[in-house]
């Protein structure tokens, strides 16, 4: 079994349904516990970008899960997702690295899961 988990979050923020809330706190607590015995990563794609940005704040209910996982976790977005989803002022913010690997026709470039898998990493998606 792989060594290396990345975790992708596409749950969209602005729903503000106890789902999409469920989604990312599950995520997030998944990326810690695969962090505790090999690398983990997490990578806010889609309509995730925008969650940083709400993470970001003291009084949301996963700060502080969220807080832990990005000092122990790599922590990327999809610069592509990030552009179409309005997400870069709150991924700045957080100092969030944006990759865009896959350079798919009408887009600045997304995150590539291919290259995720390639290098040995599992994919699980919230």
């Amino acid at each position: 079994m792989s060594s290396k988990t990345a975790v992708v979050v596409l749950s969209d923020p602005s729903t503000g349904t106890d789902e999409a809330l469920g989604r990312v706190f599950d995520a997030l607590a998944t990326a810690w516990e695969f962090a505790q015995e090999g690398e983990a990563l997490v990578l806010f794609q889609g309509t995730g970008t925008r969650w940083p940005a709400v993470l970001a704040d003291s009084d949301h209910p996963a700060h502080e899960l969220y807080t832990a996982v990005k000092k122990q976790v790599a922590t990327v977005a999809s610069s592509g997702c990030t552009t179409v989803f309005g997400a870069n002022k709150g991924i700045e913010d957080e100092g969030i690295k944006q990759i865009g690997q896959n350079q798919a026709p009408g887009t600045p470039g997304v995150a590539s899961i291919r290259e995720l898998v390639e290098s040995g990493y599992r994919i699980l998606t919230f």
